[in-house]
């Protein structure tokens, strides 16, 4: 019998996804964690298994899969029943599609927003020594600058008002998806990869009481949220472990940038709206 163990911490966004496709496929797994808040992604034990120094990492059989994304494809194959990922060509690219848009946009745009919200108060409560090691640990020249803007600055850090535009991109082209596949799921009758990519994304926004400010004219992208946050696998793997303190202090900061990412919205659309009245470049 296949051992699975998944190096985790509980409210991140790419452990989620992985939890809710492990969940998704009835599989059993021991859970280790990884508290990022004691940088334990940074233990040498760890970085033999993961050298990004990131969380999740899926051990199964004692041979170690990273990157949350290329996780949910391997348990797919891995463990075929019930598929995750359609059997036709073209949807497999289509589904793949959600996966780029989560990975190379609304990941660091979830990072933004959160960080701007809650953990910005965690690091302004650090000691100084302790904060500098937080910013030297990130390791990664882009990170430190966009953590380090977003600490300043806060909500006003313009890599804040780019996950506000890649939200709003995500958000367009979900609405438009669901209704060219004519829902209820992303690629139509079934959930896939697609959907469960993007859960994590929006479930974080909803516990931040932020998400109808993308959804508010968009139908179908309400519809797919109430189903996609009723489904038993994403209770089981997301909503059902994430701690009343955790879900506590979401609620509590998430309300304090709301103008400011509304205010990132308005621009953003009012910017679209003039481009539109303007017409094509001559």
């Amino acid at each position: 019998m296949s051992k699975l163990i998944l190096y985790d911490f509980g409210n991140s966004v790419c452990c989620q996804k992985v939890r809710i496709t492990l969940c998704a496929k009835r599989l059993e797994w021991e859970a280790i964690g990884v508290d990022l808040f004691k940088a334990a992604q940074y233990d040498p034990n760890y970085l033999k298994l993961n050298p990004k120094g990131v969380v999740p990492t899926l051990v199964h059989d004692g041979r170690p899969v990273i990157e949350s994304t290329l996780i949910c494809e391997y348990i797919d194959a891995a463990f075929p029943q019930p598929p995750l990922i359609p059997a036709d060509p073209w949807l497999q690219s289509r589904m793949r599609l959600w996966s780029k848009m989560v990975d190379e946009g609304l990941f660091e745009g979830v990072t933004e927003i959160s960080f701007s919200a809650m953990f910005r108060e965690r690091m302004k409560a650090m000691p100084e020594e302790t904060r500098q090691k937080r910013f030297r640990n990130i390791g990664d020249p882009r990170r430190t600058d966009r953590f380090t803007s977003t600490y300043e600055l806060g909500v006003q850090s313009p890599f804040v008002a780019h996950a506000v535009a890649a939200y709003e991109r995500a958000f367009k082209h979900l609405e438009d998806a669901l209704g060219e596949s004519g829902g209820p799921w992303i690629l139509g009758s079934d959930p896939t990869l697609a959907d469960i990519n993007m859960m994590p994304f929006a479930a974080r926004l909803d516990y931040l009481e932020l998400l109808d400010l993308w959804t508010g004219d968009r139908p179908r992208v309400r519809k797919w949220w109430v189903q996609a946050s009723a489904w038993p696998f994403f209770k089981s793997g997301l909503s059902d472990l994430i701690s009343e303190a955790e879900v506590v202090e979401m609620r509590t900061h998430g309300p304090t940038i709301r103008d400011g990412i509304a205010a990132h919205l308005a621009r953003l659309r009012g910017d679209h709206t003039a481009a539109a009245d303007r017409g094509p470049p001559r």
